[in-house]
C-alpha cells in the first residue's frame, strides 16, 4: 500500500506532520556521522471537569480524542453522560473533559495499577470492573481479512517506519483498516481510538482491533469495553490477557506474521476461508523491527 491507497482510512498516520520528529546527529557503529529522525515525546494532562486525573506521555497528535478515550476505558465516563466540552490548551499541555454531572473519579484515584503496558500504563480503579457478566458479541472472523489487514497495514507509511520507537493500533472492519492510531504507548494509541469511537457515536459490536503490541490483560479489558470483539496482534500473549479474552468472549489472535498466526480464545469463530500457502509472505522491508536505514 502506498501513500495514495492511504484513502480506504478515515484516518491514516501521517508521519510527516510537524512536530511528531526531529532530526538528531549521531555515529552509527563505523564511527561515520549520522542524522535519523527521533520521536517526540511530550507530556499531555487530562483534566475531568475541575480534576486533575493524569499526565501522559505521548507524540501530541488527536489529544482530545487521547483525553475522551483514556477517561471512557478508565471507566470514569459513563454512557449515560453528557461531554459538553473537551478544551485542548497547546501551549499549557492540557486537555479539560467537562460533563452535564456528577463525576466518579475520586474513588477511582485511590487504586493505582501499573500495567505491562510499555511507557508504563496506569489502571485507576479495579482493572475487571465491568467485566461481570460481560459477554462480546459473536463475530465471525475470516482468515482473509486477517491476511488482507495484514498485509495493507504493514504497507501503509507510518510513524514507526519513518522513526521506530512506537506502537500502532488499527480499528478495522472486515478486511478494511478505518483508523490508524499511533504513540509511544500501545494503550496510548488504543485510547485514542476509543475517543474518536466515542466522539463519532461508532458502535464496535462489527469491528476489529489490530495492534503491534502485545496482547496484555490491559489491552483485553480496553478491547472489551470499547465492545470490540476481536483483537489481533504482530506480538504474542500473555496468559491473563487469554483467560480473560475467554471469560467474555473475545476472540484473540496473536503472532500475526506473514502466513502464520495464533488464536487463543475464540477458535470457533474462525472461517478458515484462505489456504496459508497461497499467502504471499511478509518481504523484508515491511517488517516491524525498527526504523528503516
Amino acid at each position: 500500500m502506498g501513500r495514495d491507497d492511504t484513502h480506504q482510512y478515515l484516518i491514516a498516520p501521517d508521519p510527516g506532520a510537524e512536530g511528531l520528529t526531529r532530526l538528531v546527529s549521531g555515529q552509527d557503529e563505523a564511527g561515520q556521522i549520522t542524522e535519523i529522525a527521533v520521536v517526540e515525546e511530550r507530556p499531555l494532562t487530562i483534566f475531568l471537569n475541575g480534576q486533575e486525573i493524569v499526565t501522559a506521555m505521548t507524540i501530541g497528535d488527536y489529544p482530545k480524542y487521547l483525553a475522551l478515550g483514556f477517561l471512557r476505558n478508565q471507566g470514569m465516563l459513563h454512557d449515560d453522560e453528557t461531554v459538553t466540552g473537551v478544551d485542548f490548551d497547546a501551549d499549557l499541555e492540557t486537555v479539560v473533559v467537562r460533563t452535564d454531572g456528577a463525576t466518579t473519579y475520586e474513588e477511582k484515584l485511590k487504586k493505582k495499577t501499573r500495567t505491562s503496558g510499555c511507557a508504563v500504563g496506569t489502571v485507576f480503579g479495579d482493572m475487571m470492573e465491568g467485566l461481570d457478566g460481560l459477554i462480546l458479541p459473536e463475530a465471525e472472523v475470516r482468515t482473509s481479512w486477517l491476511y488482507a489487514l495484514a498485509r495493507k497495514i504493514n504497507q501503509t507509511p507510518s510513524l514507526y517506519l519513518e522513526a521506530g520507537a512506537i506502537h500502532g493500533t488499527v480499528l478495522c472492519q472486515k478486511d478494511r483498516p478505518l483508523v490508524y492510531m499511533e504513540d509511544v504507548g500501545r494503550h496510548n494509541a488504543v485510547d485514542k481510538i476509543a475517543g474518536w469511537m466515542l466522539s463519532e457515536g461508532v458502535r464496535g459490536d462489527d469491528k476489529m482491533l489490530y495492534t503491534t503490541g502485545r496482547l496484555t490483560s490491559e489491552m483485553v479489558i480496553k478491547c472489551a469495553h470499547m465492545g470490540i470483539p476481536v483483537l489481533a496482534s504482530r506480538s504474542g500473549f500473555t496468559a491473563w490477557g487469554v483467560d480473560i479474552a475467554r471469560q467474555v468472549g473475545l476472540t484473540l489472535i496473536g503472532r500475526m506474521r506473514g502466513q502464520r498466526f495464533t488464536c487463543l480464545a475464540g477458535e470457533d469463530r474462525l472461517l478458515r476461508d484462505a489456504d496459508p500457502a497461497h499467502v504471499a509472505p511478509e518481504e523484508r522491508k515491511n517488517r516491524r523491527k525498527g526504523a528503516k536505514a
